[in-house]
């Protein structure tokens, strides 16, 4: 049997299932059992965070016979019929590939024509600011006036690009970044299901590395667990992601405290020994910095960090250690040679010299 990413395995089928989104989720079922139903949404937010599944997972909710707390009950007639990917009742396009005036012509030609066996027509336009000027007037005219038996969900991942004329017409919905929490909480239950073995470590590695999106996320565990066959550990999620251990980090931290040059340099040395990408390694320096800013200015530092309590005992020791002006400017030095390190020739020197300027730039023990 061929294999199925997890990402598409485990995409959500309902509201239940979605994580991440309750306050959108919820709003959305009191909708449905309040009769209140809206003819143009939208659903707005960075990739992987749910919109296009929500979308689905609505529409077969509007449609089912019998929902069950604004649900679709997965049972009736509609349910099943809706689960399937070439219904007639739920069309998806594609906006970056059907962006010009006649391609949304022929939506306005379309929606004439009433569902079949189903309450509502429901069109997903994703990646909606592909669109050109003339086809968000074509769009326009029938948002103004739909028929009513007709659900717009418009999806982007770039919200600024849309004309207000579209916006002031569509109930808005802000997708948010899923926290490390939860996204760790998520992976377990799929590893568990997929009888993968794995620590604690490793699903916090992940979850950070998905970057709050749950599709990434499940996509590099996807790879992480081909590589290890079954049987994640910390040390090969580190090989797989190319990033750095915490407690080098840490080390490499301290040596930049300490202004000792020699250390710093055979560091990166034996970094960029053992492979690791050192593009990667600058964006793990900005952000230690980043999270040992947290733990000095914030109260609540780990509830933000989501670290174990004996990582965040050793952050916030070293945070001591240096002022705020210090680690700001550690985030800056480090993020930008975080770009420049992707396209220039020469990456090893241009880290080294990151580095040295970082220490010899400014006094790291001055208050």
């Amino acid at each position: 049997m061929n294999h199925i990413a997890l990402y598409r395995k485990y995409r959500p089928k309902t509201f239940d299932e979605v994580i991440g989104q309750d306050h959108i989720t919820k709003t959305l079922q009191n909708q449905i059992m309040n009769d209140q139903v809206g003819h143009a949404y939208l659903f707005t937010g960075t990739r992987g965070t749910g919109k296009t599944s929500v979308a689905k997972i609505f529409a077969r909710a509007v449609n089912c016979l019998s929902p069950v707390n604004g649900s679709a009950c997965g049972e009736c007639e509609n349910c099943k019929r809706l689960e399937q990917e070439n219904d007639i009742n739920i069309i998806e396009i594609d906006a970056a590939s059907n962006n010009k005036v006649d391609d949304i012509r022929q939506i306005r030609e379309k929606v004439k024509f009433m569902p079949v066996g189903a309450k509502y027509k429901v069109y997903i336009v994703d990646e909606v600011h592909m669109l050109s000027d003339s086809a968000f007037n074509a769009l326009l005219k029938t948002l103004e006036e739909p028929p009513p038996y007709i659900i717009f969900i418009l999806a982007t991942t770039e919200v600024h690009k849309l004309p207000q004329t579209i916006l002031s017409r569509c109930v808005r919905f802000d997708f948010r970044l899923v926290s490390v929490d939860e996204l760790s909480k998520h992976l377990a239950k799929v590893f568990d299901k997929e009888n993968i073995t794995y620590d604690a470590d490793s699903l916090k590695i992940i979850a950070n590395a998905g970057e709050g999106s749950v599709r990434d996320t499940l996509s590099i565990a996807d790879s992480i667990s081909a590589y290890s066959q079954g049987q994640i550990t910390k040390e090969k999620t580190l090989q797989v992601l190319g990033t750095t251990d915490i407690n080098l980090t840490l080390e490499f931290f301290d040596k930049i405290y300490d202004k000792e040059l020699g250390e710093v340099l055979s560091y990166i040395d034996k970094i960029e020994k053992e492979g690791k990408n050192l593009a990667v390694f600058a964006k793990d320096l900005s952000r230690h910095a980043r999270d040992l800013l947290v733990c000095k200015s914030c109260k609540n530092a780990n509830e933000i960090l989501n670290l174990t309590d004996d990582v965040f005992e050793k952050f916030s020791s070293q945070a001591e250690k240096f002022n705020e002006k210090d680690l700001i400017r550690y985030m800056q030095v480090f993020s930008s040679a975080e770009s420049e390190l992707r396209y220039t020739l020469s990456v090893r020197l241009l880290l080294e010299t990151t580095c040295l300027n970082a220490i010899l730039g400014f006094d790291a023990k001055k208050n």
